[in-house]
């Protein structure tokens, strides 16, 4: 081959290759873009409302007190056991909800629930209508320190509506789940139990804010669902958190999930 002719191929490969290199970031990017719009549809906000009443003065709040998504046949969502109320007003026609949407066209779903995993910090709800845009489950054995993973909810959803967040970040580390309480009188039944039969979750570097517990940890490349965010590592009081944030959180692997939908009667 002519030197001339050789020097210019490798001219073009060369160009070719820089400009690869350039647009991977970009194609990154857009391919993440993508994988959000698809999942931010099956993010759900689970807290508690009130029946409408008249006049409209009277109507009571509705409450969000964190993060779920949709699963199955549309109408699970899974979501941390602690986001449940402890109680509701009965009296008044308080009921467990699940707000499906956008900002202002959001709306709320009556929703019970089916099934509850305290020690792993999960429960299942079912919701009243029709169904939901869901998301798939994928494989958390698969899930290695340093994967790239992100997740989506409401870290403050009180404050900023029903206007889902993502953030992403990677697999710090796989460790057995060991959160101390400030003493031995703290320490919780759940957390003893947690104490005696440990098992491993995904400590994550992004940060995560209290309105984000059961928001679904995914693959950012396919968007399967490979854990729940279950809480963040606050070493001061709660009321710092949001302006403190530690930048390390904690999340549980789907199996647990999928064990536990197992439990759902059809």
């Amino acid at each position: 081959m002519n030197p001339n002719t050789r020097a210019c191929h490798l001219a073009r490969l060369w160009a070719l290759l820089v400009a690869l290199l350039l647009a991977a970031p970009s194609a990154l990017a857009d391919s993440l873009a993508d994988v959000i719009e698809r999942v931010r549809p099956a993010i759900v906000g689970v807290g508690t409302s009130y029946p409408p009443r008249q006049p409209i003065g009277d109507r009571r709040p509705d409450v969000l007190r964190g993060t779920g998504f949709v699963v199955g046949d549309g109408q699970l969502v899974v979501t941390n056991y602690h986001v449940l109320p402890e109680l509701l007003d009965h009296d008044n026609q308080q009921r467990l909800a699940v707000f499906a949407g956008r900002g202002k066209d959001a709306r709320g779903h009556a929703a019970e629930v089916v099934a509850e995993d305290p020690a792993h910090d999960l429960a299942i709800l079912r919701i009243v209508g029709g169904p939901l845009p869901t998301l798939a489950l994928g494989d958390d054995r698969a899930v290695r320190e340093g994967d790239t993973v992100a997740f989506t909810g409401f870290p403050i959803g009180a404050v900023l509506g029903l206007y889902p967040v993502t953030h992403r970040g990677i697999v710090a580390s796989i460790t057995p789940v060991a959160r101390a309480a400030d003493g031995a009188r703290d320490l919780t039944a759940v957390q003893l139990q947690r104490m005696r039969n440990p098992f491993d979750v995904f400590q994550l570097d992004a940060i995560a804010y209290p309105g984000n517990s059961g928001s679904p940890v995914y693959d950012p490349a396919s968007g399967k669902v490979l854990g729940v965010v279950n809480s963040v590592f606050v070493k001061e009081s709660r009321e710092s958190v949001l302006e403190r944030p530690s930048g390390i959180s904690y999340a549980i692997p789907v199996s647990w999930v999928r064990e536990l939908l197992q439990r759902v009667e059809p």
